[in-house]
């Protein structure tokens, strides 16, 4: 049975994120410093749990509200899972020069144990940027799902299900995006 609750780890300033941070100084109620950029790197990375609103986009929620929603002990659990698994990945993804700016992972349970039920620090579920072309104050190029959002964010579409067919270029760039990351993290190429 899946969890009511997206484990979102931040490691960077960002998204979602980043616009709650310039108005509250903070990301689901987490205090950071002042003086935080776009794309800065946060002192250590920070866990963000979200939940599905009924339009299907997710809902930033508080560490309270994670630990009312979950059973006693699952909300410390998930988020600790979350964050070493946030941590292998970064550092495994670092060294092949790119940066984990934040993912997602889902839990659910079954027969009683905690299981990761789905994908794991993909382009789908992370934001993937090339560590050689970060600069603080800039949204970096990405190998994720940015792109596609970026684009719809052109059109006059209101958010409401089904989202516009994409062009063929779009779909073009975006899987090429995805290969290059797939690449970069595995060394190896996809054929």
């Amino acid at each position: 049975k899946p969890l009511p609750v997206e484990c979102v780890v931040r490691g960077y300033l960002a998204g979602s994120g980043w616009k709650e941070y310039q108005q509250t100084q903070s990301v689901c109620g987490e205090k950071l410093p002042a003086g935080l950029k776009l794309a800065s790197q946060l002192p250590q990375p920070i866990f963000t749990p979200a939940t599905k609103s009924e339009s299907g986009h997710d809902l930033n929620i508080t560490w309270t509200e994670c630990r009312r929603t979950l059973s006693d002990g699952q909300a410390e659990h998930v988020r600790d899972l979350s964050l070493q698994i946030y941590a292998a990945g970064r550092d495994h993804a670092a060294q092949r020069g790119i940066i984990v700016a934040d993912t997602k992972f889902e839990f659910g349970v079954v027969d009683g144990k905690l299981l990761l039920i789905d994908e794991c620090l993909t382009p789908d579920s992370s934001r993937f940027w090339p560590a050689d072309q970060y600069v603080l104050e800039q949204s970096p190029p990405s190998f994720d799902k940015q792109f596609v959002r970026d684009y719809l964010e052109t059109l006059d579409w209101d958010k409401t299900p089904p989202a516009p067919s994409l062009p063929k270029e779009v779909i073009a760039k975006t899987s090429a995006k995805y290969v290059e990351a797939f690449e970069r993290l595995t060394g190896e190429r996809l054929r």
